[in-house]
């Protein structure tokens, strides 16, 4: 996981194409901001703990002197320390200057590649790139190559073709695709910021489900910048105003998911450098069937109904995949095997925790002992539910024998939490099914009372989200991605435990989201199967997976990350959801059936094959439930949780201040 960051300052931005009604604000000279440069440093490097960077474009607008005279803009790169001076006598003769910029910022977690990385990254073209995001598909990488770089080269290749009212359009035939082009052909997370040099555009985005965080604060009158940035410094939004009209809860906003450019033109006619952002279309079509998410078969008819419940019956009668089955299963794809739709759903999550836990080499960071006998360089964040226990099941079969597997669990009333029991119980399962394998249950305690500078931190972290149940989540998951806790250690026959403390060093964490959007997880699904049925429950489906970037993944992204570790969501890979959607959705779920069978009921099939006969029955737990902090929080902030309820009804948001 990384941090990336862009400041633009001294540029008139357009944004009529995506707001009609947007009114452009006057660069300021000089101005009063919320933040410096170094308050968003400081969130990035937690972010990005192995290096921190920061090189700046220097923008200069040149007008002869002359009645008629010509103008042009030219770019200058610079690291951080280097005098403006130096910069500013180039030829200047009798010009006037306008004299804007852009900051980048990275500060890079690096998890990949054999050499150490530091971002921004510039090539000899003097185009540069912050980029936060890994690789899976779409460019060919070896096991050993690092995502930024390779990216880099690849975007270097690339031409441009923007066209607007105010800037010319740039054209390059001699390359092989455009900006846009490439990025719909990248399988896996991303958010990057790129500087393309010879045309002066700025492109930035993040991947069609929103899986890595990018905010935006677009040009207002207080603050007539241009910013975007991985996550919100704490300054921002730590009070609704500073008595001067500026309103530090509103500054940042999610970034839709999408490719966007910023083309710098030439000067307007109020002598102002001109910024137009314009959002593109992605032109990959398997990408663009993804992101309408339209399933073929939707309505079932009775005889579908009871084929799948003998389907049901008979799968109930399997034995569990060994990993050696499941491994022989890859290549013989025209076995009966892989007709199975369960298998195939297994197959497909197991391929996607391959490519993000084994295929390729961890980077061996400084700050971490890889060569200890204690090394889990992986870790599943975990309720012994239904999704991470297969997640931990399948990451099993994916990882090396000798490595460890840390198992994150986090509590808000100690062993009495539904999370903690079920972890518990989920961690005897797989030592069951994995006696081989040395499971770690990090089990993480909290008193939400004595959390008073931690739950502002989080605050900051789910920024732009504001309600209490945003909050919860994102103090839960802060938590948990800390890894720090402590391991029950069996002393003797007795069976009797001593806590040993603990903490995870394990950097990628894998997290299931999306199993419940994708297969009828929560509630509501059962509500509207019942008031609309099939087409109404494949609506709210679809709803809630064209909303997940902007309701959980962003703030997930954020709470994880700012403990120097990177969430990956194998639940969230291409052809996961390929495959689900591929499948009738009577299939996916069966919500006539009671809690636990039907909702989710490929997904409990699939934990049948693994032998996690226990897990596959489980019902459905938020973290927020699960780990007891909502109870907490309600008896806080509210004084119960009936008095929570009531409150409930309304718009329940958090009301931030100086205290």
């Amino acid at each position: 996981m990384c941090g990336i960051a862009v400041i633009v300052s001294g540029i008139k931005i357009i944004l009529s194409s995506l707001d009609p009604n947007f009114i452009s604000p006057i660069p300021l000279l000089e101005q009063k901001t919320l933040f410096s440069v170094d308050d968003i440093k400081g969130v990035l490097r937690r972010r990005g703990p192995d290096s921190l960077g920061c090189k700046k474009v220097l923008l200069r607008a040149r007008v002869s002197s002359l009645p008629g005279g010509e103008q042009d803009v030219v770019a200058f790169v610079e690291d951080e320390d280097a005098s403006e001076g130096e910069n500013f006598h180039m030829g200047c003769g009798d010009a006037k200057e306008f004299i804007r910029e852009l900051q980048f910022l990275g500060a890079t977690l690096q998890l990949r590649g054999i050499n150490p990385i530091v971002q921004p990254l510039v090539d000899m073209s003097g185009n540069i790139l912050v980029y936060n995001g890994e690789i899976f598909g779409g460019i060919q990488m070896s096991s050993d190559n690092n995502d930024t770089e390779i990216f880099m080269q690849h975007l270097g290749l690339c031409c441009s073709h923007v066209s607007s009212p105010h800037n010319k359009t740039h054209t390059s035939g001699d390359k092989q695709s455009t900006v846009p082009e490439l990025l719909s052909r990248i399988k896996g997370p991303w958010a990057l910021i790129y500087w393309q040099s010879s045309s002066r555009i700025l492109w930035f985005g993040r991947d069609a489900f929103g899986r890595r965080s990018l905010l935006v604060h677009w040009p207002t009158k207080e603050d007539p910048r241009f910013l975007l940035s991985s996550v919100s410094p704490h300054a921002s939004v730590n009070e609704s105003s500073d008595g001067e009209g500026i309103s530090k809860t509103d500054f940042w906003e999610e970034l839709p998911c999408g490719v966007y450019s910023l083309s710098i033109g030439d000067l307007g006619t109020d002598d102002y450098l001109i910024g137009e952002v314009l959002k593109h279309d992605w032109t990959d079509p398997k990408l663009k069937e993804l992101i309408t998410w339209e399933r073929t078969s939707v309505q079932p008819k009775p005889e579908d109904l009871h084929v799948s419940h003998q389907k049901v019956y008979s799968r109930k009668e399997d034995s569990p995949l060994t990993p050696s089955i499941l491994m022989e299963s890859k290549l013989a794809s025209t076995d009966c095997l892989l007709t199975s739709l369960p298998h195939r759903v297994m197959i497909a999550l197991q391929e996607s925790i391959m490519r993000r836990t084994a295929l390729n080499t961890i980077y061996q960071a400084t700050s971490v002992d890889y060569t200890n006998k204690c090394n889990a360089p992986v870790a599943v964040l975990f309720s012994g539910g239904l999704d991470s226990m297969i997640l931990a099941a399948l990451l099993d079969k994916c990882m090396d024998a000798k490595y460890e597997i840390d198992l994150l669990n986090v509590s808000f009333d100690g062993p009495f939490a539904p999370d903690r029991i079920s972890a518990r119980a989920g961690l005897k399962e797989l030592q069951k099914v994995a006696p081989s394998r040395r499971w770690k249950l990090v089990e993480i305690d909290a008193d939400l009372l004595k959390l008073t500078s931690e739950t502002k931190h989080v605050m900051s972290l789910i920024n732009p989200a504001r309600t209490y149940m945003d909050l919860n989540i994102g103090i839960a998951l802060w938590l948990a991605a800390s890894g720090d806790g402590c391991l029950q250690d069996e002393t003797g026959n007795d069976d009797t435990c001593v806590s040993v403390k603990y903490k995870s060093a394990a950097r990628i964490l894998l997290v299931g989201a999306g199993a419940d959007e994708q297969c009828a997880g929560y509630g509501r699904h059962r509500t509207k199967y019942r008031n609309g049925s099939w087409l109404a429950l494949n609506d709210e489906m679809k709803l809630d997976m064209q909303r997940i970037w902007k309701r959980n993944l962003g703030r997930d992204d954020r709470c994880i990350a700012d403990n120097g570790k990177e969430a990956r969501f194998p639940f969230l890979d291409e052809d996961v959801i390929r495959i689900l959607l591929d499948i009738p959705l009577w299939e996916i779920a069966d919500l006539n059936q009671p809690i636990g069978i039907g909702d989710k009921k490929i997904l409990r099939e699939v934990a049948h094959l693994l032998g996690l006969s226990e897990a596959a029955s489980l019902p459905k737990r938020a973290i927020q439930f699960g780990s007891r902090i909502a109870r907490e929080s309600n008896r806080k902030n509210f004084g119960s949780n009936r008095a929570a309820n009531q409150a409930s009804a309304g718009s329940v948001t958090i009301h931030r201040n100086n205290s």
